[in-house]
This record gives C-alpha cells, sequence and structure tokens, in this order.
C-alpha cells in the first residue's frame, strides 16, 4: 500500500505546476525521496485522497508515514531532518 512506504515521498501527478515547482527544488538537495505518480497508481491516488480530505491534492509528501499536504521545499526538509532514518 502507497502509505506504507518507507523514507520521504513525494505523490504527484503530471501537469501540476506545485508538484513541478516541489520536485525541481527537492532535486537541489541531498534528500533521498521516492516519487509517485498518482496517475499510474491507483493505490498511490486512494492514499493521497484519504489524507487530503476525499481530494488527489498534490503535492503530497509523507516523511516518516506522516503526510503533509502541499508543503514547501522547507517543511519538507524539516520533517525529514525530525525524522530518524528518512534520508535527510
Amino acid at each position: 500500500m502507497a502509505e506504507d512506504r518507507a523514507g520521504v515521498v513525494v505523490y504527484w501527478r503530471p501537469g501540476c505546476p506545485y508538484c513541478m515547482k516541489l520536485r525541481l527544488r527537492l532535486r537541489f538537495t541531498k534528500l533521498e525521496y521516492t516519487e509517485v505518480n498518482i496517475w499510474r497508481d491507483p493505490d498511490a491516488a486512494a492514499f493521497v485522497r484519504s489524507v487530503a480530505d476525499g481530494n488527489e491534492t498534490v503535492p503530497t509528501v509523507t516523511v516518516g508515514g506522516k503526510a503533509m499536504v502541499n508543503p514547501s521545499k522547507r517543511q519538507v526538509m524539516a520533517a525529514a531532518a525530525r525524522a530518524p532514518g528518512s534520508g535527510a
């Protein structure tokens, strides 16, 4: 299941400008993370809906299993720094 993915996971979809912005900014960090396209992974889309009030709001990021809907790079990096074993 999508929520079982370890570490930092960025859920995104093609054409989303907020996803593009966050993914680009994270690429310039040393953070290790996994990207999941919710249009190609129905379980991931269902997970995003479960944490975003029934909407497929992306980017949604999980850090150590805790979800953040449409976070900033700063929020992701801070959460990763606090999470043991997240790759930060």
